[in-house]
């Protein structure tokens, strides 16, 4: 009785301990979104990434001069430490524009949009012409495959976004697969060449790149393998529909160099309570070569830069270590976020939290949560003190590519989640330039991730 009544006494206190230390993180909270909403540079920063370098592909000289630029950005903000992270990446280039011809006896010729994905082979030079065989299943094609329908012939992968699918990085994730190892696949039946659909959801005459893997488990033989637009894909589709002995002519001239010497951007605050957690924040510097690479993940990386101006813009001692990467060959390899596991683990270093923005600059929306369910609660608590920007989805368990691996590590993931609906109209294309992107909504997210950042240092996790 003695007991209870005492906790009833306290009851009130700690309740109003509670109450007020909730009402000095939202006055920070608001603090933080109005220095960057007002004088945030994340804007300017992705205005000079995308304007002044451009695409950014892994071994390129862009990419030299983005880790060059970032990392004599962080150095000028005044944070405690900057460093490069060595790392080598792939080198492949595109070379000439691809050239793809539609050819049907029924109703002529048409051109068609395609761009080679990243790692594939050229096309002899004259180019490869040869019928095609349309496939939307993988059982389809061991179908086709056994039966010889598909040897000496191009497979065109037509599986599209699934539209049931709110969340579009849903319907990616259950179409991707066939620009992955679709090659392979065509190859083992005898395919001379594969064609995939666009992973968008949008109908436009833009093809969408993206990254392939021969997998010599599947097939040891390499064939040249494109993206083909949307519209493209449904012109092709169509067409084989009246004429099963549509060809489509497709000529590339990539090839894949020597690996290059490239590095990670690193720049930390040193905690001032406990400096030994650190709490990794980043995006990736590289993007593909057929823009800007502005929302992939030219905003996710700016993002990430501006947590480090704002901490030092407002002062802001942080109790445990902040630390921000510009990851290196997310799109076509991991090598950045791979050696960046990789020295974590030999130096011992302890990560508690590692967050990503790789989803676009969109207006966020939430934060994907991979960690146990104390984390996810803790986090969860939090909560009310987003709504009022409009991040209210804790939902999720989405994390990011480049920090997987710290998983491994002990480290909670966490992902930005703006909302997706207009990501993929984008995403890979030659339509990802700066001038898509929409300043209000860019700096939310970096608000978004800098609030998160900032409890996540004052309370742990």
């Amino acid at each position: 009785m003695r007991l209870k009544h005492t906790l009833l006494l306290l009851s009130p206190v700690f309740l109003y301990n509670i109450g007020f230390s909730q009402s000095n993180d939202s006055l920070m909270l608001r603090k933080i979104t109005n220095d960057i909403m007002l004088n945030g540079k994340c804007y300017g920063y992705l205005d000079y990434l995308c304007n002044r370098i451009g695409a950014r592909l892994s071994g390129s000289p862009q990419a030299a001069a983005a880790v060059e630029y970032t990392y004599q950005t962080m150095k000028s903000l005044g944070v405690d430490t900057v460093f490069k992270q060595e790392c080598m990446v792939p080198h492949w280039v595109r070379g000439e524009k691809e050239t793809a011809k539609i050819l049907s006896d029924n109703s002529g010729e048409f051109n068609a949009s395609i761009c080679a994905l990243g790692g594939s082979v050229a096309t002899p030079p004259e180019g490869i012409t040869a019928e095609v065989v349309e496939v939307k299943s993988w059982d389809e094609l061991k179908k086709l495959g056994l039966e010889g329908k598909i040897k000496g012939k191009i497979v065109f992968y037509n599986r599209a976004f699934d539209e049931t699918q709110i969340q579009t990085f849903h319907a990616y994730g259950m179409a991707v697969d066939q620009r992955h190892r679709g090659p392979s696949e065509g190859a083992k039946y005898g395919a001379v060449a594969t064609i995939v659909r666009s992973m968008t959801n949008k109908l436009d005459d833009n093809p969408h790149t993206g990254a392939m893997h021969y997998v010599d488990s599947i097939s040891k033989v390499k064939v040249p393998c494109c993206a083909i637009s949307t519209v493209g894909a449904e012109q092709l589709s169509s067409l084989l529909k009246t004429d099963a002995h549509v060809r489509f002519y497709l000529k590339m001239s990539c090839q894949t160099l020597p690996d290059e010497k490239s590095y990670n951007v690193v720049g930390e605050i040193k905690g001032s309570e406990h400096p030994e957690e650190i709490i990794v924040i980043g995006g990736h510097l590289d993007s593909w070569d057929l823009a800007q690479g502005a929302q992939d993940d030219g905003a996710g990386a700016m993002q990430s830069l501006e947590i480090l101006r704002v901490f030092k813009a407002l002062g802001i001692k942080p109790k445990r270590t902040i630390r921000v990467v510009m990851f290196m060959n997310e799109e076509n390899g991991l090598r950045g976020g791979t050696k960046y596991a990789e020295l974590a683990k030999l130096n011992h270093e302890k990560h508690i939290a590692a967050i990503e923005s790789d989803a676009g600059g969109f207006s966020p929306r939430g934060f994907g949560i991979t960690g146990s369910n104390e984390v996810k609660t803790k986090v969860r608590s939090w909560a009310n003190l987003f709504f009022q920007y409009g991040v209210y989805d804790f939902t999720g368990d989405e994390g990011g590519a480049d920090i997987e691996q710290l998983k491994e590590q002990g480290a909670n993931l966490f992902g930005l989640m703006p909302d997706s609906q207009r990501y993929f109209d984008y995403h890979h294309a030659a339509t990802d330039t700066f001038s898509i992107v929409n300043k209000r909504e860019l700096h939310l997210g970096a608000s978004a991730m800098a609030m998160l950042v900032y409890l996540i240092a004052e309370y742990g996790l």
